[in-house]
């Protein structure tokens, strides 16, 4: 599944249709956009200009000039892929958009978990999905002393912490596992238990992760024509710990490790991240 700085990149991806009209729209699978059919889909969206691309956590919000957002959530095989009028429709083609410069916008999906709501421009962030969400990350929302908060009121594990998008936002598996590391921090470590001193080096570690992805993939070819409108440079990168249970630490060369957490894998040094 995509994180923060996947989903960033897609919607700077995205931001190439800015100002395109659509002329014509297809739910061709119901569960995608389940809140809506497909004549009020197709109705809605018709003649709607492209204003913008944003993101809310792991959402995008693409704005119509008519007053709606259309909000997307990728999961875990959710892309955006753009061809022209001549190239057949990709596969998985389940919500099809048809620009006015007769360029094709499709979203495919393999499995079938990504999701779509046409939502009010005036009422998206009070939405279900959005005002349950924990400050953006690089927002001063995100102070050390909500940080602090946050933690001081959870009696989770740091790891499944870090994953809960109402508690912190923007980290999944991989980006938790590496900021813990950063910060030289147990996974296993209770939330509210660590001493200031470590929130705040997890928190600086948090930005510091993020940013470095989100940097990573703005030196890459953006093109929503060779499907590089998602995962962006993640299969690429050198990770500290995730997925390099037994290779040798980066910082003080012991093996690391690999534990089931929640149903996810944690990867940390022993040596590093002592509690």
């Amino acid at each position: 599944m995509p994180e923060l700085p996947e989903v960033e990149h897609v919607v700077r991806a995205l931001r190439s249709v800015t100002g395109r009209t659509i002329e014509a729209a297809q739910l061709k699978l119901a569960r995608t956009a389940p809140t809506i059919s497909a004549r009020s889909f197709a109705r809605k969206l018709k003649g709607a200009r492209i204003e913008g691309v944003t993101r809310r956590g792991k959402y995008i919000l693409i704005e119509m000039d008519h007053g709606r957002v259309l909000l997307v959530h990728l999961r875990m095989t959710g892309k955006f892929v753009r061809v022209s009028a001549e190239q057949k429709l990709p596969p998985y083609a389940h919500a099809i958009f048809y620009l006015d410069d007769e360029s094709i916008l499709a979203f495919c999906d393999m499995r079938q978990f990504g999701r779509m709501n046409l939502l009010s421009a005036d009422t998206v962030h009070d939405s279900r999905e959005l005002s349950i969400l924990a400050p953006e990350p690089f927002s001063e929302s995100f102070s050390i002393d909500q940080f602090r908060e946050t933690l001081s009121r959870s009696r989770r594990s740091l790891k499944q912490l870090l994953l809960d998008q109402t508690k912190v936002l923007g980290l999944g598996n991989i980006y938790a596992s590496e900021a813990l590391f950063l910060a030289r921090i147990s996974p296993f470590a209770i939330a509210a238990r660590i001493s200031k001193q470590r929130a705040i080096r997890l928190h600086e570690a948090i930005q510091q992760i993020l940013e470095e992805a989100i940097a990573e993939g703005s030196t890459l070819r953006i093109d929503l024509q060779d499907e590089a409108g998602s995962y962006i440079g993640s299969s690429e990168r050198f990770w500290r710990v995730y997925e390099r249970e037994d290779e040798p630490c980066v910082k003080c060369g012991t093996r690391i490790r690999r534990v089931v957490q929640g149903g996810r894998s944690t990867y940390y040094c022993p040596k590093c991240q002592r509690q």
